[in-house]
């Protein structure tokens, strides 16, 4: 990157550390080419003004919480563009194409953070979304600029709007999530393994994992099976934990084929509409569980 050459950047803010260490990383999808994108993390430490005390002392209430840090992480495309090139680009980016852009974005940035967390060996590495950033903006700028995180240009991106005209939609629906919720810390429900091994999956198949998705699933299933027994006599369990049951076999071998090659375009597909099935089935046992 040189200070004559124009690059296209997206960048998204967290109130959290994300992981990886400050600095630059090429980004490659095979050895050996050319990087498509450099990442570029920079992060600031979590700040306090509460004094320290010493040790033993007994605490005082504090109205106040700490400062959150903030982290962030620019995707600067490695293509040189030219002003104009880059001002259309920038343009077009605040009608329909904001939601691609920021898509593609958090595939490649989740696509690190799940790097960090093999290289690191730590589990508590998340993955991110748009609605948890404090901000996305998109822009260009020179070599050096955005490897700063600066920029020539650059636009807030309307994910805020988004988020709310999403909560305003799922308002009702989120009534018995609360209520769950509560049943879920008072003992009086409890978190089944298939949910959990199911939104991992859901989490693969999103962020373009197959091979992940199609193992995740199958786990899914299985459990599902067995944990469903208990629910049978509720609402249409019984009819669904039989539509689960004859899925096992097709996921046994989406598992396998996943294993050995990667599975096909079909066997995505087959396994989507699986998760699908168990993702119904969860909502149902909780339409009709009273807690």
């Amino acid at each position: 990157m040189t200070l004559d050459q124009l690059f296209r950047f997206i960048q998204f803010e967290y109130p959290w550390p994300l992981g990886p260490a400050d600095g630059r990383y090429l980004m490659r999808d095979h050895a050996g080419e050319e990087p498509h994108h450099v990442l570029v993390f920079a992060s600031w430490p979590t700040t306090t003004q509460r004094r320290s005390r010493r040790r033993g002392r007994e605490a005082e209430p504090q109205s106040v919480p700490a400062e959150t840090g903030l982290s962030r992480a620019t995707l600067v495309e490695t293509t040189v563009v030219d002003d104009d090139a880059a001002r259309a680009w920038l343009d077009g980016i605040a009608g329909t194409h904001a939601e691609e852009t920021v898509a593609e974005g958090l595939r490649v940035l989740n696509f690190a953070l799940r790097a960090q967390r093999a290289a690191a060996a730590d589990p508590t590495v998340r993955e991110v979304s748009a609605e948890q950033a404090l901000i996305v903006r998109a822009g260009y700028g020179e070599g050096v600029e955005v490897a700063e995180g600066a920029w020539t240009a650059a636009r807030d991106l309307a994910v805020a709007v988004s988020r709310e005209g999403s909560r305003r939609q799922r308002r009702e629906s989120a009534l018995r999530p609360q209520e769950r919720l509560a049943a879920l810390l008072s003992a009086r429900d409890a978190v089944l393994a298939c949910e959990e091994l199911a939104l991992r999956a859901r989490l693969d198949l999103d962020q373009q994992r197959p091979r992940e998705a199609a193992l995740q699933t199958h786990l899914a299933i299985e459990a599902a099976v067995a944990e469903f027994q208990a629910f049978r006599e509720q609402g249409d369990i019984a009819r669904r934990l039989a539509e689960l049951e004859a899925l096992r076999g097709p996921l046994s071998a989406a598992a396998n084929e996943a294993l050995r090659h990667g599975p096909s375009q079909a066997t995505i597909d087959s396994v989507a509409d699986a998760l699908g099935k168990i993702e119904s089935a969860l909502r149902a046992r909780a339409a009709t569980t009273t807690y």
